[in-house]
């Protein structure tokens, strides 16, 4: 049996069931538990359609340690999402060749922000164009601001920045200087963009005022979006997770839903950088260890 298993490649116990005829076939494997927390992944399948298996698992083991309930394994609920077909189609697209070797996630809070910009268009044709300021660190959307119809100017990006500060610190100058990393000077300047005055004069008085008020002002490279990844990963989220599943009537009604998307983002929306965990939990975590 020994030297025909090693021939065929097989182990003795295959080749073994094989002749005797006594190998049975696997059945799916399950637990009794399973049907108590199927209509629960369900539910939030429902309310969140654009999650996979582990973020529906955060989201769940955070409602049942709310309950006094023990957390479910990840790879049970992905056993259980697959057997009910909820599992999120996989992606075909090929990464590019260009790698980035720059870090832009930083070992705390408070030392590098990341500004983008972003727009959607509504239904009825109108444009909505924001920026926000997110921290490199705990994933916090620290200010934002939104307008209908019209570019973010540079006295919209110098209140959000001033904001930024005023949330961080308290006051009106960082303590110590606080990166902050924009897309390349071009796109920065389109994002500061006015109607009625040329954008180079805009973008130099935005860096000016961010130094005055302890910013370090700073810039990816151009046809660099991976030096800016963690806002790249933001504006993809906010598109994903929430524009592509909502009704986007009229620009009124979408200035109203972005504060609570927002929001949502801080307080539920678990992150893969904080270890699946929302900012605000994540913030809270490191405040009590501290």
């Amino acid at each position: 049996m020994k030297a025909v298993a090693e021939v065929l490649g097989v182990s003795r116990s295959n080749l073994y069931a094989r002749v005797n005829g006594g190998g049975q076939q696997r059945r799916r494997y399950h637990k009794a538990q399973d049907v108590a927390v199927l209509p629960l992944i369900a539910k939030l399948v429902a309310a969140r359609p654009t999650y996979g298996y582990r973020r529906i698992t955060a989201i769940l083991n955070w409602q049942l340690r709310a309950e006094g309930a023990a957390p479910v394994n990840h790879k049970r609920i992905y056993r259980i999402m697959q057997g009910q077909d909820l599992l999120l189609a996989r992606r075909c697209t090929q990464r590019p060749a260009r790698s980035h070797d720059g870090k832009v996630v930083t070992l705390r809070s408070n030392l590098r922000w990341c500004s983008d910009g972003l727009e959607f268009v509504c239904w009825n044709g109108d444009v909505i164009r924001a920026a926000f300021i997110i921290d490199a660190h705990d994933r916090e959307i620290v200010a934002w601001r939104a307008v209908a119809g019209a570019g973010i100017s540079g006295s919209h990006e110098a209140d959000m920045t001033l904001e930024a500060v005023e949330t961080r610190f308290g006051g009106y100058r960082a303590p110590q200087p606080v990166e902050m990393l924009s897309p390349s000077r071009g796109l920065q300047a389109n994002l500061c963009r006015a109607a009625d005055t040329g954008s180079p004069y805009i973008a130099k008085e935005t860096r000016v005022f961010a130094r005055q008020i302890g910013l370090k002002p700073c810039f990816t490279p151009i046809k660099s979006p991976q030096s800016n990844g963690i806002s790249e990963a933001f504006v993809n989220t906010l598109k994903r997770d929430y524009a592509r599943v909502t009704p986007l009537h009229d620009a009124k009604t979408v200035l109203v839903l972005v504060a609570g998307w927002i929001k949502d983002c801080t307080a539920n929306h678990p992150h893969s950088g904080p270890k699946m965990r929302s900012p605000r939990e994540f913030i809270a975590a490191q405040t009590a260890t501290a």
